[in-house]
């Protein structure tokens, strides 16, 4: 194994950050063009995916373990904010909601969530908004459950209760929008 700090054992959840919450299913060794390589073997369930990555550049692909309780309430608390609606292009902003979502910080996608939230009687959103919605949703409600030891269909309640009751101090500020 590598001497670096992200040493992952067989079990652990760990955080890839383009697909977010995996489990570490094994550790491999391979030959591959001449050169042995050390492998994390990832699993995730939602996408049926396994990905394979090599040891010594788990931490440069921004691997990490799952947050800490305090990132997470600090994610959390980002869901009670007002929420940010920026005057520019949609493209342009799905390309930065993308971005921060595929940054795997928690709070970046906490922001994606916050932003893009729509209460029942709100406008309807467009489909490719609320596409990125439910893909920051999905994201953010997988690492709540593995860390609350839920299933993501729990989180994601208790993420958009949270985003329901902080709602109304801000509706009229989105009427406007």
């Amino acid at each position: 194994m590598s001497s670096n700090a992200l040493d992952f054992v067989v079990g652990d959840y760990v955080v890839y950050p383009k697909h977010g919450v995996g489990r570490v299913i094994e550790l491999q060794s391979s030959e591959i063009a001449g050169m042995k390589l050390e492998l994390y073997v990832l699993r995730f369930e939602k996408e049926k995916m396994t990905l394979r990555v090599p040891t010594n550049k788990a931490e440069s692909v921004g691997m990490r373990k799952l947050s800490s309780d305090k990132q997470m309430n600090e994610a959390l608390i980002t869901l009670k904010g007002k929420p940010k609606v920026k005057r520019t292009m949609w493209s342009r902003r799905a390309q930065e909601y993308e971005a921060k979502i595929n940054s795997g910080d928690l709070v970046s996608i906490a922001e994606v969530v916050r932003d893009l939230f729509r209460p029942e009687d709100a406008p309807e959103q467009s489909y490719s908004e609320r596409q990125i919605f439910e893909g920051a949703t999905s994201r953010l409600a997988r690492e709540l459950a593995a860390m609350e030891q839920t299933d993501e269909k729990a989180a994601a309640v208790k993420i958009i209760e949270i985003l329901k009751k902080a709602a109304p101090q801000y509706q009229k500020v989105a009427a406007e929008a």
